[in-house]
């Protein structure tokens, strides 16, 4: 599999990266076989996180007797430099490792700096004198956010959702990362399953120097999809180009895409999924989402409080409770 350097970190990562979300979803075995096949397959890169529930464990039990073959990438929520230190332990411990080649903080609602009080950035510090970390990240949904971290140069990396529907600031942000030798890994590469046809999500970011998709593969058959597409990488034809504005055209403007940052709702509402509900049933199988568990669990929408804690903590700046009646009434609609 074709190579790339990750920015000043030096890493050649493999140019499909192993984003390891959805193997929360699947057994220890299935993913043990998933991610072997993955590695016999050439991936090199692994992202994980900390709040991925049993997603380092997973990587660990499968990997690492081939820990000198492969780089490790997972992320921290910590707000503050304890809390980091302890996190860090057991990511390490987790993950069957005495270092991990990118520690990334999760999402933080602000740039952390040196002496900006939480200590932070003084516990990444220490961690990679100590060498427990080797290269030091940060991942956002905010442009702001990221786009400070990307000025501050304290960071290696910058992990940021990056897809065929990304709008001309985020194609911006990915130039300026390459511009400063910062390693750009790109999240939400099928914009949180809303992009359909692989292939041509493939093509544009490979139309993309220096973008690293760490891709969500939970089944044996999508790792397939992707490792087709790496030993005859597709290029971004007119064709293509007529797909994506298609894509762009129906979900621009007001859409979920899906992070989940909004959660947990007080009503008990999956947000992240109800959010988008209609996009989901229109662009993929129509059938899982017609059964007695997601009429019901839509429904939980009329128990709304209005409480608005998911406007507030959503990246996007999305007004979710409004997106939700709207999606609500297109579900019982489409449901019918």
């Amino acid at each position: 599999m074709d190579k790339m350097r990750l920015g000043r970190t030096g890493i050649m990562a493999s140019r499909s990266g192993f984003g390891a979300i959805p193997i929360q979803r699947i057994g220890a075995a299935e993913s043990t076989a998933l991610l072997r096949k993955a590695r016999e397959g050439g991936i090199n890169f692994f992202d994980t996180a900390r709040g991925y529930t049993d997603s380092e464990e997973k990587i660990g039990l499968a990997l690492s007797d081939l820990r000198k073959e492969l780089f490790l990438a997972t992320k921290t929520p910590a707000q503050d430099g304890v809390a980091l230190v302890a996190d860090l332990e057991l990511s390490l411990k987790s993950l069957r490792t005495d270092y991990i080649d990118v520690y990334q903080l999760h999402n933080p609602a602000f740039v952390p700096k040196p002496g900006d009080g939480t200590g932070l950035y003084e516990a990444l510090a220490e961690a990679k004198r100590a060498g427990k970390v080797r290269f030091l990240g940060i991942t956002n949904h905010s442009l702001a956010v990221a786009r400070e971290a990307l000025e501050s140069g304290l960071y290696d990396t910058l992990q940021f959702p990056f897809s065929s529907l990304s709008s001309a600031e985020d194609l911006e942000l990915a130039r300026e990362a390459r511009e400063k030798d910062v390693g750009f890994i790109a999240m939400k590469a099928l914009s949180g399953g809303l992009i359909t046809n692989a292939a041509s999500a493939f093509a544009f970011i490979r139309s993309h120097e220096g973008v690293l998709p760490i891709w969500g593969i939970e089944r044996e058959a999508q790792l397939d999809e992707f490792l087709a597409l790496e030993a005859s990488p597709p290029v971004l034809d007119d064709a293509m180009r007529v797909l994506i504005e298609r894509d762009r055209a129906e979900l621009s403007g007001s859409f979920c895409r899906g992070c989940g940052y909004c959660l947990p709702c007080p009503a008990g509402i999956e947000i992240s999924m109800a959010a988008r509900m209609t996009y989901l049933m229109r662009r993929s199988r129509f059938e899982l989402f017609v059964t007695p568990e997601w009429r019901a669990k839509m429904e939980l929408i009329e128990k709304c409080t209005g409480c608005g804690g998911c406007r507030k903590k959503c990246p996007y700046g999305l007004d979710t409770p409004a997106l939700l009646k709207t999606q609500l009434a297109g579900y019982r609609e489409l449901a019918r």
